[in-house]
């Protein structure tokens, strides 16, 4: 008896041991069987192809799901903060993929999103929303539309200047003929609105000019055929260009620094700038006053800066002198004949030679516009100057 108890309690032993095991061994595949159900939940999937695409695109592309959890996001998307983690941050493209996911149809539309960096402006995007498979995934494109629009602004802002640039000296001529047409009868009164009409048309003139010249280098293109450029011709052809405006207000134009230099780039783009610089200088100093234009070594760069005695340039406005039309004082500008282009110039020739112009000015005490450009041959080595004179020669 003692025996067949045994066996009995053994036996159960053994059942209740295996039910453990079974119920144990079935935990386990119901918990793989979910794990998998997980990771082939067809929502976040991305369909095939369609990551190969996104890696190619330049423009910021984001995949949700249908939780509206990120699956795939370019560097580009996360470099701009619209995605952090598997979240979208941008509370507007959430909404748009949100109204997709319902109806199905693409939408577009440009939207703003803030800076996700301290002192980082604004971004603007153009966006398109799109259903992506049959799983609710969406796709978000977005292009970087902010360059664009500043150039679209800089466009709208030029047109509207050279409008009204032009406007000023035709209407000074139109109505300068009526004035002569009336006056016909006044030999006194027509010359000296003749003398008016030829000062407007000079300035219409210089206007046309640096527009052409504006247009030729403002691309930011190098200069297509560069070569040696003697720093002396150049800064001797400006001065010759300016002397007859600087005589009438008795004001001394003087060349100094090292001689024999050379850059590298386009001599008349040179001469442009530099008679411009001095035109700046000269129109904007007091009679009896004079104004130097230097030249010196800088390593692998040559220097050019004209200095003046004039009004100087206010600090607030220092950053924007080098924008197309702007003027610190417009009454004074046009009044010595300026066309608000000649900074603007300056500039652009110095980034087409690889270099760069700065400024140093002080209210009442003058200003120094200095160029910077590369020197030919890479280092800036005086060429000696070679001479005519045959007993010197044969020394």
């Amino acid at each position: 008896m003692s025996e067949l108890l045994a066996s009995l309690a053994a036996l159960a032993g053994f059942v209740v041991g295996a039910v453990a095991v079974l119920v144990i061994r079935n935990h386990n595949e119901n918990r793989r069987a979910a794990d998998v159900t997980d990771q082939t939940d067809p929502s976040a999937l991305l369909p095939q192809g369609v990551a190969s695409v996104l890696a190619v695109l330049p423009s910021s592309a984001v995949v949700l799901s249908r939780a509206d959890r990120v699956l795939r996001a370019s560097s580009a998307a996360r470099a701009f903060g619209l995605v952090k983690g598997d979240h979208l941050m941008a509370v507007e493209l959430l909404a748009m993929a949100r109204q997709v996911r319902r109806d199905g149809e693409i939408r577009e539309s440009e939207i703003e999103v803030a800076g996700h960096k301290f002192g980082q402006e604004t971004t603007s995007f153009a966006v398109r929303v799109a259903p992506l498979g049959s799983h609710g995934q969406v796709l978000v494109l977005a292009e970087d539309q902010t360059e664009r629009r500043r150039v679209e602004a800089v466009r709208r802002d030029f047109v509207a200047n050279v409008s009204h640039e032009l406007k000023t000296p035709v209407g000074a001529l139109s109505l300068l003929a009526e004035t002569i047409q009336d006056a016909a009868d006044d030999p006194e009164a027509v010359t000296r609105f003749a003398g008016r009409m030829q000062h407007e048309a000079a300035r219409l003139t210089y206007l046309v000019q640096d527009l052409i010249t504006l247009s030729r280098i403002q691309g930011g293109e190098p200069i297509p055929t560069p070569g040696p450029v003697s720093v002396d011709e150049s800064v001797h052809e400006a001065i010759d260009r300016c002397n007859t405006k600087a005589a009438a207000k008795d004001i001394t134009l003087v060349a100094g620094g090292t001689e024999g230099l050379r850059v590298w780039g386009d001599d008349e783009l040179l001469v442009t700038a530099l008679r411009n610089l001095i035109d700046n200088a000269v129109a904007y100093s007091p009679e009896h006053t004079r104004v130097v234009v230097s030249a010196r070594p800088a390593g692998d760069s040559v220097e050019l800066s004209v200095s003046d005695q004039g009004i100087g340039i206010p600090e607030s406005a220092q950053e924007r002198i080098f924008e197309r039309f702007f003027r610190v004082d417009a009454a004074r500008s046009r009044a010595t004949g300026g066309t608000g282009l000649g900074l603007a110039i300056v500039k652009h020739v110095s980034v087409a030679h690889g270099g760069e112009v700065t400024v140093w000015s002080k209210e009442g005490s003058g200003s120094t516009f200095t160029l910077r450009l590369p020197a030919f041959g890479g280092i800036a080595i005086p060429v000696p100057s070679t001479t005519t004179d045959p007993l010197e020669a044969a020394k």
